[in-house]
């Protein structure tokens, strides 16, 4: 099959390549940058130079690439669905994969969480053969943005405060497992017309999530509950402050939310088996070089 990948140069993109070459299927990535058409072709992809802000453009680009089917791994979360949507019914790229995020489903006011919705709605729409797929916290190799941070901060402190007492529960995913479902998706027809969840095995709590993690870098740091206003109150204030701030009050708010989702569909239709959170974390902590280099060593 050959394939057309956006989001290809990025960190779920670079797995999706990977996986896809490890199938067989010839890969285009598009890429806006020389940078990102390095990184593509680094994994194998051809890449194609297009970007999404240049809409009038686009549909001649995906006809360029000759491909059956798109594999659209980049955001959702910039307003560019229907962009991608009408390149790709006009470049005939009938069967199509997209990845949304379980974040949709969040009760708070998120910036992107009406753009990423409105996005799913329109792709539902679009007459293509389309599939969803919803990951949770992603995870898994140096570069996550979520776990790597968290890792190096366990390996390096004595006592980590731990909001809300940790008792909402979390389901983080693997990334390679992310990019296994985005081939299996595209490769099985009777996924088409249907959007999955994609989690890990079981919901983990928090607090529970951090000892794994913990153990994971041979860290005895202490986890200290702590109440959860006082600290969203002072990384809004952080955020006001800082040109480029790194976390934002909204990922802690979300803490207070339960994040369980049912994968029995996808295991159903896409074969899909994720790796448990020790197995998964053990790996990323070695990648990271920090594998038994923590404080309780």
């Amino acid at each position: 099959m050959r394939l057309l990948v956006t989001g290809g140069s990025g960190f779920l993109g670079g797995y999706v390549l990977d996986e896809a070459r490890r199938r067989g299927h010839e890969v285009v990535a598009l890429a806006r940058s020389d940078t990102a058409a390095a990184a593509v072709a680094r994994h194998g992809a051809e890449p194609l130079s297009g970007d999404f802000d240049d809409p009038a453009r686009l549909a001649d680009v995906f006809s360029s690439a000759r491909c059956s089917s798109l594999l659209n791994v980049a955001s959702l979360g910039f307003g560019h669905a229907p962009a991608i949507v009408s390149a790709a019914r006009s470049a005939g790229l009938d069967r199509s994969v997209f990845v949304s995020t379980t974040a949709v489903t969040t009760t708070l006011p998120a910036r992107s969480r009406a753009v990423r919705l409105m996005a799913e709605e329109q792709i539902r729409e679009s007459g293509l053969k389309w599939t969803i797929l919803r990951p949770t916290m992603i995870y898994g190799a140096p570069g996550d943005r979520n776990l790597s941070r968290l890792l190096v901060l366990l390996a390096r402190v004595p006592v980590l405060p731990v909001p809300g007492g940790g008792r909402h529960l979390q389901q983080p995913v693997h990334v390679a497992d992310v990019a296994d479902a985005v081939l299996s998706a595209v490769e099985r027809p009777a996924a088409a017309g249907t959007a999955y969840d994609i989690a890990g095995p079981e919901p983990l709590r928090f607090d529970e999530m951090l000892r794994i993690s913990a153990q994971a870098v041979g860290s005895r740091t202490r986890l200290v509950p702590v109440p959860l206003s006082p600290l969203v109150a002072a990384v809004r204030c952080y955020e006001m402050l800082a040109a480029h701030p790194r976390i934002r009050a909204e990922q802690f708010q979300r803490l207070a939310e339960d994040k369980s989702f049912a994968i029995d569909d996808a295991v159903r239709d896409l074969g899909y088996t994720p790796r448990s959170f020790t197995e998964g974390i053990l790996v990323e902590a070695g990648a990271l070089g920090l594998a038994n280099q923590g404080l309780g060593q």
